[in-house]
């Protein structure tokens, strides 16, 4: 009943400001306009442009549809001038509640008086967006700062939302195509879990502290320092910094900036935080990224709003990278490989096939400057694509694309002769052979090896259980997903894999001990040779257990 009341005030709203008009020749069009004598158009809308009737619909319609806005806002390729112009408003200039409700908001929160938090707080808000506003002010010893304080009410409108995207989930599944590779209860979830930590401004304030720390004297990225004697749940004070917004073209080419070059820097400092360091800001629009001008030879970029970032799964990480190694170097065999490991595609496809797919589709594109290339025309190819070869949707990368898109948008603003290709290979290469040196492998060893050292002394307990439990015919091989029920015939193979494998565990771990006791001091056997021994065993025992294709 609620998801139905949603439905109808979102057709009211449409209705008022007129949007059918937007939809004409489809058949959602002629049903709404069956619909329009019972819904009076709102005053003065005929006098409004369509993207101004747009921009005040979806403000109208709360912050899940401000959002869509904002990433729409960015992509100028994708959307007619004017319509993208009203929506670039919906990143800092959505319409604001009252001073006085953010003061005593920010009373409540911090549970001491306005005039002891602040020298000075400004009742009227520097910005407004979907889920919070900001306003000026001084803390006690004079530093600038700016507050950032929650919409009243915010919560409801977002669950509200949410409750109806989760009903279309729900209907999706039943009745939409491949429910297994769309999945779109998911997808749901994992916007869920990105929204409602944008309600909370304490985790942004953790999220802006690690940011900071991690590019801690850049000259590249500057992130505002947080105060969190005046944070809480729905109050975040934070540095108060100056700049101008990364698409203020006139003022960038006022100052004299080289734009080619912040454009640059721009795709750097995206691939620097996914993979050095797997934290990435996720709601990276013109409104959340300002330019400091300072010094308009060195421009560093300014970024706020941590309400959204994003991390992922090492797996996932490993094999984006491979992907763009390979995407880098146009080896469109290499791709295909690595979608089928990665199990994004179907095992059952063959490679040769996909491997043309993607070289047809790709091979146009990687000498063309960004200027040239019409993103619309290469994502409806894609998608065509994906749907003929049955990609598995990853939900757990939906806020990476949605940032690429982000990134590619201000990089088509700065510089629509940025040749992205050319910029992101060395940066990622560099990152790739730092990571996966020896000195990164023996760190990531040195971290994980107190672990092992604990579980020690359950590996031969636990392999003695396994054997026995084998001989007895008690193991199950259990299955969860349609493509792997074609491996049932192998499930022995499998089983003696997994034997290998842990035995290769137990020597690996019993040489690592007896090294630590070789260290300690206890000779009582002949060290070296025994590890040595036991690592040629753990070898062998994961060469054997190493799969092998057929």
């Amino acid at each position: 009943m609620k998801g139905a009341t949603r439905i109808g005030q979102i057709l009211r709203v449409v209705l008022r400001y007129r949007l059918d008009t937007l939809l004409d020749e489809t058949r959602l069009a002629r049903w709404l306009k069956l619909l329009r004598p019972f819904v009076p158009a709102r005053s003065g809308v005929a006098a409004l442009e369509r993207g101004e009737r747009l921009r005040l619909a979806l403000q109208d319609l709360g912050p899940l549809f401000v959002k869509f806005g904002q990433v729409l806002s960015t992509r100028r390729d994708l959307l007619p001038p004017d319509i993208a112009d009203a929506l670039a408003q919906l990143q800092d200039r959505v319409a604001p509640f009252p001073g006085e409700q953010a003061e005593a908001i920010v009373v409540a929160a911090l549970g001491r008086p306005l005039s002891e938090l602040y020298r000075s707080f400004e009742r009227t808000p520097l910005a407004s967006a979907s889920v919070a506003q900001v306003h000026a002010a001084e803390l006690p010893d004079g530093r600038a700062v700016v507050v950032k304080v929650l919409r009243p009410g915010v919560e409801r409108r977002i669950e509200q939302d949410l409750a109806l995207l989760r009903s279309f989930a729900r209907l999706a599944e039943k009745i939409g195509p491949d429910p297994e590779m769309t999945r779109p209860q998911d997808i749901v979830a994992e916007l869920e879990r990105s929204l409602r930590g944008e309600l909370d401004l304490q985790r942004e304030g953790a999220n802006a502290s690690l940011m900071r720390r991690n590019f801690s004297g850049s000259t590249d990225l500057y992130v505002p320092e947080v105060f969190w004697s005046h944070s809480a749940e729905r109050v975040l004070t934070i540095e108060r910094v100056s700049g101008v917004r990364a698409d203020d073209i006139a003022a960038l080419d006022a100052a004299g900036v080289d734009r080619a070059k912040l454009a640059a820097t721009g795709v750097r400092l995206f691939y620097t935080q996914v993979f050095r360091d797997n934290f990435f800001h996720a709601d990276a629009h013109p409104g959340n990224l300002w330019i400091d001008l300072a010094d308009p030879r060195k421009p560093r970029y300014i970024a706020l709003d941590f309400g959204i970032v994003g991390s992922l799964p090492e797996i996932d990480r490993y094999f984006l990278a491979e992907n763009f190694t390979a995407i880098f170097e146009r080896n469109y065999r290499r791709i295909a490989e690595l979608h089928i490991e990665a199990g994004w595609m179907p095992a059952t496809l063959r490679l040769d096939a996909l491997e043309a797919d993607v070289r047809t589709i790709c091979e146009p594109y990687f000498t063309r400057p960004l200027a040239e290339i019409a993103l619309g025309e290469v994502l409806f190819k894609l998608f065509k694509l994906a749907r003929a070869n049955q990609l598995t949707i990853q939900p757990q990368l939906i806020l990476l694309q949605k940032t690429l898109l982000n990134i590619e948008g201000i990089g088509r603003t700065l510089d629509p002769h940025c040749d992205i290709w050319a910029v992101a290979q060395p940066v990622l290469a560099d990152i790739l052979q730092r990571e996966r040196s020896p000195a990164a492998l023996m760190r990531r060893l040195r971290e994980k090896l107190p672990g092992w050292l604990l579980g020690a002394p359950e590996m031969p307990q636990m392999l003695h259980d396994y054997l026995r439990k084998a001989l007895a015919g008690q193991v199950e091989l259990r299955m969860q997903s349609h493509d792997l029920a074609a491996l049932a015939e192998s499930s022995r193979a499998a089983q003696r894999q997994t034997v290998l494998a842990l035995l290769g565990t137990a020597l690996a771990v019993c040489g690592v001990l007896l090294y630590a006791f070789h260290v300690g001091g206890h000779e009582w056997l002949d060290t070296p040779l025994t590890v040595w021994i036991a690592g040629a065993g753990a070898l062998i025992a994961f060469v054997m257990a190493w799969p092998r294709r057929r």
